[in-house]
């Protein structure tokens, strides 16, 4: 419930952050309003992830949240483009510790067989939090206005807050914090057990940045009043796909699993790129909520596998900076790709397509290379 109402929190403003820096005289910079809290999220990781197997699980998601409720309760004093991006870069920093966290704290109480079908309720919620918070942004701006909205979100990271209260600790014997913990050595940065999910993710990750991005200008141009429709029919889709492909991936393997997903998820991205109405946008949120849903809860359950009792947190913070810099990577390319025209969309989801596929080839490459890994 925690990881819900935080997700849910950041994900509510996302929709009508590019009108907002629109308003401001920023459109040419919507790219950005990702792509800044990505690599904030990616910078923080090394520190969140050691600070987790060093502090505490919950300590770690405790600076994530009092991040988000403060920047939350900033964003309404946005008065010019450079402040607006600032928060967002700041905002970074939240979902940089919280998820770190979290994963680590689901892994240190899943048992090794029934991680896979653990991690796809973790994902679950994760993706109620995203779709659930995009799906009621436009309302909320509509009738609470647009700073209301920035308020309705730091009130969701406070009861995530409170949820978060009720937690009990799972790292053994925390340390206190000492400044010296801040210093980060090479091998506390990226664990390389992990390196097969990082590669895996960065690569499905950069079609999330185009989504990110791209799904509220769709929306506008298929005239449809809410911006976060998308994500509303992606979470719908998605739910039921991930109970059941977690508790799969424990049967048939992680990396076969994964192979089901990404060949969706290259399906996906092709049919939204050539959506031309809303039924058929609709109908490819569906598809692309069916490809995550099969892939999510496989990544976070290999990436569990992979990762050394002792450097969990380590671990969560390779796959998330993955994450991270693919979500940065996909954004940065729809900011050259898109013309801010309808008919330069189709181009931007083709290259995250061939994303897709070389997840495809990747994953066909390592089991033939590895039959018998996790």
């Amino acid at each position: 419930m925690s990881i819900l109402f935080f997700t849910a929190s950041f994900n509510l403003i996302i929709p009508e952050l590019n009108d907002f820096l629109s308003s401001l005289d920023g459109a040419s910079l919507i790219s950005w309003l990702i792509g800044l809290f990505t690599i904030s999220a990616g910078i923080s990781r090394p520190f969140s992830g050691k600070l987790a197997d060093k502090i505490g699980r919950k300590k770690v998601m405790y600076i994530g949240i009092g991040i988000a409720i403060v920047i939350c309760l900033l964003y309404p004093y946005s008065t010019t483009i450079w402040f607006l991006l600032t928060l967002r870069f700041l905002h970074g920093f939240s979902a940089g510790f919280f998820p770190t966290g979290a994963t680590a704290l689901i892994t240190d109480i899943l048992p090794e067989t029934l991680r896979g079908k653990g991690m796809g309720i973790f994902g679950t919620f994760i993706s109620l939090g995203i779709g659930l918070g995009q799906a009621f942004s436009s309302i909320s701006a509509d009738y609470l206005g647009i700073n209301g909205m920035f308020y309705a979100s730091s009130g969701l990271s406070i009861i995530a807050l409170l949820f978060l209260l009720r937690v009990e600790e799972t790292l053994e014997k925390p340390l206190p914090f000492k400044l010296e913990m801040l210093s980060i050595k090479s091998d506390e940065i990226i664990e390389r057990n992990v390196a097969p999910v990082a590669i895996v993710m960065f690569l499905s990750a950069s079609c999330s940045g185009i989504i990110f991005v791209l799904s509220p200008e769709i929306a506008k141009y298929l005239h449809i009043p809410d911006k976060g429709w998308f994500f509303l029919w992606y979470v719908i889709s998605t739910i039921g796909v991930r109970l059941f492909m977690g508790k799969i991936s424990d049967r048939i393997g992680r990396r076969e699993t994964l192979l089901i997903g990404m060949i969706l998820l290259v399906i996906s991205m092709v049919t939204i790129g050539l959506a031309t109405n809303k039924l058929w946008f609709t109908l490819s949120s569906v598809l692309f909520g069916v490809a995550t849903g099969v892939s999510s809860p496989t990544i976070f359950a290999w990436t569990a596998d992979l990762s050394p009792f002792h450097r969990r947190g380590i671990g969560a913070g390779t796959m998330f900076i993955a994450l991270e810099f693919g979500i940065l990577f996909g954004s940065i390319v729809t900011n050259v790709l898109y013309t801010s025209k309808f008919n330069s969309i189709l181009n931007v989801y083709l290259f995250g397509g061939t994303m897709a596929l070389l997840c495809v080839v990747y994953l066909i490459w390592h089991l033939l290379r590895r039959p018998s890994a996790t």
